[in-house]
């Protein structure tokens, strides 16, 4: 069975689903923008087990472009996946796109690792980490689409859900979509 991959407008700390990815920075210990959303609804768990991750296997943080998870604590899905996007410069382009590739990358393995069947992205480093909307948008849509069509992918995972919350960033994701040619489900 294909992957359908969704785009919302919405909150994505509301998102019904098996695991959220929260867009952190290497500290773990929150911050702002979706991080921050993702610590304040989630509660004190998420906190507590993202102290427990830095001083045992992160001590010096999470590096960009991996993935770890912990529990949901509030939130209404089971896990959160953690990943580290990179700041967007243009001068380490290459090396930085791939980073934000393998930020989806590697959320996806740790999900379907977990047994995620739904799993809910916001645009990684699209905010203040200043990757511009239609890039990001390429190259998280793209990633995912090539992921989730690899036959190696396993799992049972059955969405991936963009949720987009920022005004705007919707239509670019949609358009994106368009483009690549993904028959992408939604509601805007």
């Amino acid at each position: 069975m294909a992957v359908r991959i969704t785009l919302v407008e919405g909150d994505i700390t509301a998102q019904q689903v098996d695991a959220v990815v929260n867009a952190a920075n290497s500290s773990l210990l929150g911050g702002g923008g979706v991080d921050g959303a993702i610590h304040r609804k989630g509660g004190p768990r998420i906190l507590a087990e993202c102290r427990g991750l830095r001083a045992s296997r992160y001590g010096r943080g999470l590096p960009t472009g991996q993935a770890v998870a912990t529990t949901a604590g509030d939130l209404p899905a089971r896990w959160v996946v953690h990943t580290v996007g990179p700041v967007h410069l243009e001068d380490e382009y290459e090396e930085r796109a791939v980073l934000l590739a393998s930020c989806y990358r590697e959320s996806l393995r740790v999900a379907v690792e977990l047994g995620a069947r739904t799993v809910a992205f916001p645009a990684v480093s699209a905010g203040v980490y200043g990757w511009p909307p239609a890039d990001a948008a390429r190259i998280a849509l793209g990633t995912v689409a090539e992921v989730t069509a690899d036959p190696g992918f396993g799992g049972g995972l059955e969405e991936v859900r963009f949720v987009l919350f920022v005004s705007g960033m919707y239509e670019v994701f949609a358009g994106v979509g368009r483009e690549l040619g993904l028959g992408l489900t939604g509601q805007g």
